[in-house]
């Protein structure tokens, strides 16, 4: 199988899982499971597609139908024997990020050919799917926590962009890529890396701000 489907299928695998984790903590039934799964399994992915104009991707390959229903089957029915399902799927979303910041990246630039575009498309695939299961399954939104996230996709693509440039070998981007974009959100997730906030200046409350 080429390696970069491979490596498409498992991020939808694991985003799906974390979508599916998602409803398992909301107690969802199967249906849930499932419009979770699919949501976060390929949610980034359309965003991305549709934004660039070309056939989305999981009604041109229905593999990704099978992959994220099995997915969302299989934690169905296994999901209550996981001890921290939140823990789980925080490292599901990461192993997910890494992936898809990569494939996004390299869609992007194949269709463009323009490496900032690429890298925007990168970060879109990388985390709408996770901003679209906490909308939709009541969860305070990724972008709202204070450790780092949206930071690892970029370097991620970056890092992927990049080495497609310069002319690297393509497994080398690949890896380089997820490998950075993992290694970030995974810091984030273990040591709670962040990147600093805006704070008011002292003496004003943020909602005294014009």
């Amino acid at each position: 199988m080429d390696p970069v489907l491979f490596l498409d299928y498992c991020g939808v695998a694991v985003f799906a899982a974390a979508g599916a984790l998602a409803a398992s903590r909301k107690q969802m039934d199967i249906i849930g499971f499932l419009f979770l799964a699919g949501a976060t399994g390929v949610g980034g992915g359309t965003f991305r597609d549709l934004i660039m104009g070309v056939p989305v991707f999981w009604m041109v390959n229905h593999d990704y139908v099978l992959i994220w229903t099995a997915t969302a089957i299989l934690v169905f029915f296994t999901a209550h024997r996981v001890e921290s399902r939140y823990k789980l799927l925080l490292w599901l979303d990461a192993l997910g990020l890494a992936a898809f910041a990569v494939m996004g990246a390299a869609k992007g630039l194949s269709v463009t050919g323009s490496p900032i575009i690429a890298i925007i498309m990168g970060v879109l695939t990388a985390t709408f799917g996770g901003i679209l299961r906490d909308l939709l399954a009541g969860e305070p939104s990724v972008l709202l926590r204070p450790e780092v996230y949206i930071t690892a996709a970029v370097g991620g693509a970056s890092v992927y962009t990049l080495g497609e440039l310069a002319g690297m070998p393509l497994l080398f981007c690949q890896l380089g890529g997820f490998l950075v974009a993992f290694v970030i959100r995974g810091g984030a997730i273990r040591f709670g890396w962040r990147i600093p906030r805006y704070k008011s200046r002292p003496g004003r409350r943020p909602e005294d701000i014009p």
